[in-house]
């Protein structure tokens, strides 16, 4: 079956959902519902991944930082999943939007059946009109949480299984970045982005450089899994600035914005 050229996925990450101090970044949440709302409202089908469970967790216990030991991450994940998930709400609710929440393992994609029944639920949602919003389900997934060479990275890889089981169009992962570049721009001041890739390999992955910002666990080495999984597909990847939600319009538009990983021909 081919890909449902009005179906997205926009994943976003912690940098994106919480501000220096740590804290939730309530005009992000704000700015990316009212986007996606309005791009429903165009005709678009939304899914929205995201991360921050552990972040929000953190900051709503009043932890002071990041918790080092499994059962404090897991604790943080399980009250900050439901402080963001009411954010979610509170703020699609304003645009009349309805969302829906879907924690996954990495055995819901590997097994068959839970594939299957997960790929009708994505879909009845979406004939619905309800946003699916979907995270890893981190207060009880303690290997994605501590393996270096987790399934799903951040979400990074998570949004690609999911723009997979969707038969979406367009993946597009919101970072604290506008996309790749040719050097690092946190030290290269001359560092130009690039805007198109056709094929990822050694070299583009020699452009990631190491982990993302402080408060997330994701890179771009991260992305760049998720986008070689989504382009082997036929799915359109970007990665852009989570800050600057209102590039989703260009994008759906088939405008160039931040890094575009063009999609194989399937």
């Amino acid at each position: 079956m081919g890909l449902y050229q009005n179906r997205i996925v926009v994943k976003v990450g912690t940098s994106t959902l919480t501000n220096e101090r740590g804290k939730s970044d309530l005009r992000s949440f704000d700015r990316l519902a009212c986007v996606l709302s309005d791009i429903q409202n165009m005709g678009g089908e939304v899914i929205l991944v995201s991360s921050g469970a552990i972040a929000i967790g953190t900051n709503k216990l009043k932890m002071g930082e990041r918790p080092a030991t499994m059962r404090k991450k897991q604790a943080a994940a399980a009250v900050g999943q439901c402080e963001m998930m009411f954010l979610y709400d509170k703020f699609f609710s304003d645009y009349d939007k309805t969302i829906a929440q879907i924690l996954l393992n990495a055995e819901d994609v590997e097994q068959e059946e839970k594939k299957e029944n997960l790929t009708n639920t994505f879909d009845t949602l979406l004939e619905m009109g309800v946003i699916p919003v979907v995270n890893e389900n981190d207060s009880v997934s303690y290997t994605e949480i501590e393996s270096e060479d987790r399934l799903f990275g951040d979400n990074d890889m998570l949004s690609a299984v999911a723009a997979v089981l969707c038969r979406a169009k367009r993946l597009i992962i919101l970072s604290d970045i506008n996309g790749l570049y040719d050097a690092d721009p946190r030290f290269c001041p001359h560092a130009s982005l690039i805007n198109r890739i056709e094929k990822i390999d050694e070299t583009v992955y020699t452009l990631a450089g190491g982990a993302g910002s402080k408060r997330g666990t994701g890179g771009m080495k991260t992305k760049l899994r998720a986008a070689e999984m989504a382009i082997a597909q036929g799915i359109d990847t970007i990665i852009t600035n989570g800050k600057a939600p209102e590039a989703l319009y260009e994008i759906v538009k088939g405008n160039s914005v931040g890094t575009l990983f063009a999609g194989k021909t399937v």
